[in-house]
């Protein structure tokens, strides 16, 4: 009896243990070797043996370093750092988990309590300048709901916003500032419909709402652009939408952006990033194309520029340079969300670029576009599930500047030889005569170009090189 008394009371002390420590606030990883701050204040580095990324060189072997990128470096008449203008995105760096739909989280920084409490995001905040200040770039983009956390109105999450908003200001000093900021309209269940296409009245308000303080926040910050991502501004099934109405619902809401943008005195750039789909069926902003037709059909295209994501690009059918040159050409180019996709996975992977070859056809485009500022390159990139080290988002986000990198190096090399560019020149040098300058100047009737067909005959057609051209280009890398 007495050894049945002994073991009841230990259970019942083991289910009280458990029930008190159920009940407690989640404590800091217990490999940290220090006391866990029961704020956001953080004692000593959150980096702590990674210093300052510096430059070493092609033949350096040290991975915390760059090999390529030489920020000071001139190239093409601009500095590395200039024609690159290098982000942090602090949703896919401070709030990655490596959760899938398959599989749990995978990561769990040391600096993370298990909370989304506003101390939490304070203590990410911190961690977020440390990373910039050692990888040494200057901007970092931000999602609204990403940076701080969702109250029960929208009143708590505004005062939640502005306190850890307050705080990135102080943090940022003169140097460091948003490359854009953008408002999470995704996420939530209320957007389960769309945001500015929902068919609900009161979700289109309160997507407005959201924007206007994201838009307020990013502008407070010094931040040079705004970024709009329909991740659910499309249809499942045609059935049951209504896709005039709704279209007619998103050029409103881009036009009560632009009014909002000008009353606040916001001078930034608006950006929209293309996608096709996922998580709807069909985004409507489906590529960049399709995007600038939209801008032109609603008198938009004045108001906003595109930022072009690659691995968007491909999930649409297109490389990253056609999207890049599709922008361009409609002069929208804004912003390069810089990470690419997996050829043999059908779904936003989000990696780090590190194809040589395709960070060069990206250079080619923002060279030919004179650069990117105001805009400039966001790691809109993720480390892979089974990334778990610390180091390993400095890791990636070296290897990824240096890939571009080592792309502006090899457009200088094709620009300086010539003759990548000689074969294109040839290629048109028959509308470089006069009846071709009367063409592009929209001056050759069709009566006009009859009588050239017929003094000419039949056309001799000259080859189009595309090996060569293919050639060349794989030279210089």
């Amino acid at each position: 009896m007495k050894i049945k008394d002994i073991i009841l009371g230990l259970v019942c002390l083991n289910v009280i243990t458990l029930a008190v420590i159920a009940s407690s606030p989640p404590t800091c990883p217990a490999d940290l070797g220090k006391e866990c701050a029961s704020d956001d204040e953080w004692k000593g580095e959150f980096f702590p043996g990674i210093p300052a990324i510096k430059y070493e060189g092609p033949s350096g072997k040290n991975p915390l370093s760059f090999k390529w990128y030489n920020a000071e470096e001139e190239i093409l008449g601009k500095k590395m750092k200039d024609w690159m203008r290098f982000s942090v995105a602090f949703w896919h760096t401070f709030r990655g988990t490596g959760g899938d739909p398959f599989g749990a989280p995978t990561k769990v920084w040391p600096w993370e309590d298990g909370t989304n409490s506003l101390a939490m995001a304070k203590r990410r905040m911190r961690a977020n300048f440390e990373f910039i200040q050692k990888l040494g770039v200057d901007l970092w983009c931000f999602h609204d709901r990403d940076i701080a956390p969702d109250g029960k109105t929208l009143e708590e999450s505004n005062a939640n916003l502005d306190e850890v908003v307050a705080l990135a200001k102080e943090l940022q000093g003169n140097k460091v500032h948003p490359l854009w900021g953008t408002a999470q309209l995704f996420m939530h269940p209320r957007y389960m419909h769309g945001a500015a296409t929902s068919s609900d009245v009161g979700v289109y308000a309160y997507a407005a709402a959201q924007v206007k303080k994201a838009m307020e926040v990013t502008h407070y910050l010094g931040g040079e652009n705004y970024v709009f991502w329909g991740g659910r501004e499309g249809y499942q099934t045609l059935l049951n939408t209504d896709m005039k109405r709704e279209l007619d619902h998103l050029a409103r809401f881009l036009e009560g952006a632009v009014a909002w943008k000008k009353k606040i005195g916001f001078k930034g750039t608006l950006l929209i990033e293309p996608k096709p789909q996922e998580p709807t069926k069909h985004q409507y902003d489906w590529d960049a194309a399709t995007t600038a037709a939209f801008l032109l059909k609603y008198g938009l295209s004045g108001e906003f520029k595109l930022n072009i994501e690659c691995n968007h690009a491909t999930l649409s059918g297109h490389s990253c340079h056609h999207e890049l040159e599709t922008a361009r050409n409609f002069g929208m180019l804004g912003n390069i969300d810089a990470n690419t996709g997996d050829p043999q996975i059908g779904w936003d992977t989000d990696q780090f670029l590190t194809d040589i070859g395709e960070a060069t056809m990206v250079m080619l485009s923002v060279v030919r576009n004179g650069g990117l500022a105001p805009g400039g390159f966001n790691f809109d990139a993720k480390l892979r599930r089974e990334s778990t080290d610390v180091e390993d988002l400095f890791i990636a986000h070296i290897s990824g500047m240096d890939t571009l990198a080592r792309g502006l190096r090899n457009v200088a090399k094709l620009l300086e030889d010539g003759s990548l560019t000689e074969l294109v020149r040839k290629r048109y040098e028959s509308f470089d005569t006069e009846i071709g300058a009367q063409i592009e100047a929209g001056k050759a009737d069709f009566e006009a170009l009859e009588k050239k067909a017929m003094e000419w005959g039949e056309p001799k057609v000259g080859s189009a090189k595309q090996e060569l051209a293919e050639m060349l280009f794989q030279s210089a890398l």
